[in-house]
């Protein structure tokens, strides 16, 4: 079984910045891609930010430019930097993770979720 576990989420200001970190354990030798996905609510799960393990990613219109995805693989952690903060990306944010080489939907395992809140 694989475990993950975020933490790192909180209440910003609108402009500030977050990093989230996700510890992976386990069966972690199964895992080939990493992804964050975050949900508000009333809106639809949407993937925010997928890497590879050969660092091919994949960023949703809405964040490009601003959030930065990155793994340390010796370390089996996966990271989310959030920069430019905009009250729309208060969410849920839940660590996933796919056996499957490339960063795409759909995603095999998943944690439990850090909030994310930013204020105006």
């Amino acid at each position: 079984q694989v475990q993950l576990v975020e933490s790192g989420g909180g209440l910003v200001q609108a402009g500030g910045s977050l990093r989230l970190s996700c510890a992976a354990s386990g069966t972690i030798f199964s895992i080939n891609s990493m992804g964050w996905y975050r949900q508000a609510p009333g809106k639809e799960r949407e993937l925010v930010a997928g890497i590879s393990s050969g660092r091919i990613t994949y960023y949703a219109d809405s964040v490009k430019g601003r959030f930065t995805i990155s793994r340390d693989n010796a370390k089996n952690t996966l990271y989310l930097q959030m920069n430019s903060l905009k009250p729309e990306d208060t969410a849920m944010y839940y660590c996933a993770a796919k056996r499957q080489l490339l960063p795409y939907p759909p995603y095999d395992y998943w944690g439990q979720g850090t909030q994310v809140t930013v204020s105006s």
